[in-house]
């Protein structure tokens, strides 16, 4: 038996029989092959499996791996050529599975291209002031041929050239650049109504992306930034609002970095700037952090006098003990109140006289019996 196909195709099978020794080859008559059973095969769609890499001149796929995208569409599946950015490839398979013309600019574009060359070098070197343009160092330039975007991705920095009559092209600054979040009122999950402001770095980090993903990406980034402010801070009490500012910088900063991604825009860094509360609810925590005080400060005064108390109640039981000690004391306080208010008239007074008025201890009424 014949060897079968692998891949479920049409398979022969070629059996070679020879004769027994002894007898010819005539008399003896072939042994028919035995039939061989071919699986039935599966219809299955075409799949294409296109590897694209992102080649750009000036590097803004950074580093982006290749990607595997199988593609099962009824259409024909046509391979990019070499050389194009990976945000071409998206958007001719996008065409493609939108039914749009997959094979590329047609002979009228090739015919208008043509012309323009021509153009150039009829009118060379005044058509140079036309087709060279410069960016700076922190700019890129994205050209559109056509209305396609030109393979090779965003220029630049330095010069480059266009064909002015079938190109244009569009300045993308990839500087930090930081704005404004306007105060949004926001209700928090405990009921109270803040304003809340914030400030918003970001950056361009893939500027093909940028112009062809998004209309605006600046003012996308923008509203954006608002919406997410309002989302995060409503799912915060107050007391969180104003202690985890840090915290919640960072949960604006990832969600919004994320959100951004497919426009090309890179979320550095998020600030709290503001908490605005109203006037009545200032107040009220004012009243409230004073009450807080007034009772810690009546505490305090309370302890203290305690404490004074039972060290005034030794002391006494101290002097009690010896009558000298109490003369000296009361020496001592005349001392001090002739040094601080010299105007004061003293009448010293024996202390022995005013034993009579004073009710006896029990020891010395019981020396007196």
């Amino acid at each position: 038996m014949g060897p079968v196909d692998p891949e479920g195709g049409d398979t022969k099978a070629i059996v070679a029989a020879s004769p027994p020794s002894g007898s010819s080859s005539l008399n003896v008559a072939p042994v028919p092959p035995p039939p061989v059973v071919v699986p039935p095969t599966v219809d299955r769609p075409p799949m294409t499996t296109i590897t694209i890499t992102g080649v750009d001149g000036t590097h803004q796929n950074n580093g982006e791996a290749d990607v595997a995208i199988p593609v099962a569409t009824p259409v024909a599946a046509h391979a990019p050529p070499s050389g194009y950015s990976s945000v071409y490839v998206n958007n001719r398979m996008h065409n493609i599975q939108l039914g749009a013309d997959p094979g590329g600019p047609g002979i009228c574009a090739f015919i208008l291209t043509l012309f323009s060359f021509l153009l150039i070098l009829a009118t060379f070197p005044l058509s140079l002031c036309f087709s060279v343009k410069v960016v700076q160092e922190y700019e890129r330039a994205v050209i559109f041929r056509l209305g396609r975007l030109l393979k090779g991705g965003a220029r630049g920095p330095g010069i480059f050239f266009i064909v002015p009559c079938i190109d244009t092209y569009r300045k993308i600054d990839l500087r930090t650049v930081s704005f404004d979040v306007p105060p949004q009122e926001i209700l928090s999950r405990d009921s109270v109504t803040v304003a809340v402001d914030a400030v918003v770095y970001y950056r361009v980090q893939n500027p093909t992306i940028a112009v062809s993903n998004v209309e605006n990406f600046s003012h996308s980034t923008r509203l954006l930034a608002a919406t997410t402010l309002r989302n995060v801070l409503g799912t915060k009490n107050l007391a969180e609002i104003l202690s985890e500012r840090e915290t919640i910088s960072h949960t604006m900063q990832s969600s919004l970095d994320e959100a951004t991604d497919p426009w090309g825009v890179k979320v550095e860094r998020v600030e709290i700037k503001d908490v605005r509360l109203p006037v009545q609810l200032q107040r009220a925590m004012a009243a409230e952090a004073e009450a807080a005080r007034e009772a810690r400060a009546k505490v305090i005064a309370a302890e203290g006098e305690q404490k004074a108390s039972h060290a005034l109640r030794e002391a006494a039981e101290i002097i009690s003990e010896s009558p000298g000690a109490l003369q000296l004391r009361y020496l001592q306080t005349l001392n001090t109140i002739s040094a601080e208010k010299n105007s004061t008239i003293i009448f010293p007074l024996p202390i022995d006289i005013l034993k009579h008025f004073l009710k006896p201890d029990k020891k010395e009424k019981k020396e007196m019996r």
